[in-house]
């Protein structure tokens, strides 16, 4: 079972808690949202900017992660960007703020450990390689942001 199977509460047969999405089509959807918003800071600015700056450091921090709705994360992020995202789930906008709502907490807290975000200079900060490390894929020289492949692989091997 994978990390992110463990996160959504699934089997790790395919099936998860998150509304019968897949982990793949979950993983495509987390690294889309990261690359289009530039990566962990990017996101956490526009949480900030969108009303969810003290939930997003939460998830930073080393203390306990607090919840956030699908409906505050949809309206933090905009609804472009939400109905974006839903298209990778075959879906619309609120099933992927709902499905993110799940994840987001937990895997931002795992991508960044020590209680802070990468430096902008840190190899760790390229979100789809701190995402394939944290589940096993990695991009091993080269890949980077466009190894999605890769890094689902990562993800299937836990």
């Amino acid at each position: 079972m994978g990390l992110l199977d463990a996160m959504l509460g699934g089997s790790g047969n395919g099936s998860n808690a998150a509304g019968g999405f897949d982990a793949q089509q979950v993983m495509a959807l987390v690294a889309q949202l990261l690359q289009q918003s530039g990566g962990i800071e990017g996101l956490l600015a526009k949480l900030q900017a969108g009303g969810l700056g003290e939930a997003a450091q939460s998830w930073v921090g080393t203390g306990a992660n607090q919840p956030v709705s699908g409906e505050q994360l949809g309206g933090a992020l905009g609804p472009d960007l939400m109905g974006a995202l839903g298209g990778l789930l075959g879906g619309n906008g609120q099933q992927a703020s709902s499905v993110l709502a799940q994840v987001l907490p937990g895997l931002i807290d795992q991508l960044t450990p020590q209680g802070r975000v990468p430096a902008a200079g840190d190899a760790s900060n390229n979100p789809l390689d701190a995402l394939g490390g944290l589940l096993g894929g990695g991009a091993g020289g080269g890949g980077g942001l466009g190894d999605l492949g890769g890094l689902l692989g990562g993800l299937m091997r836990r």
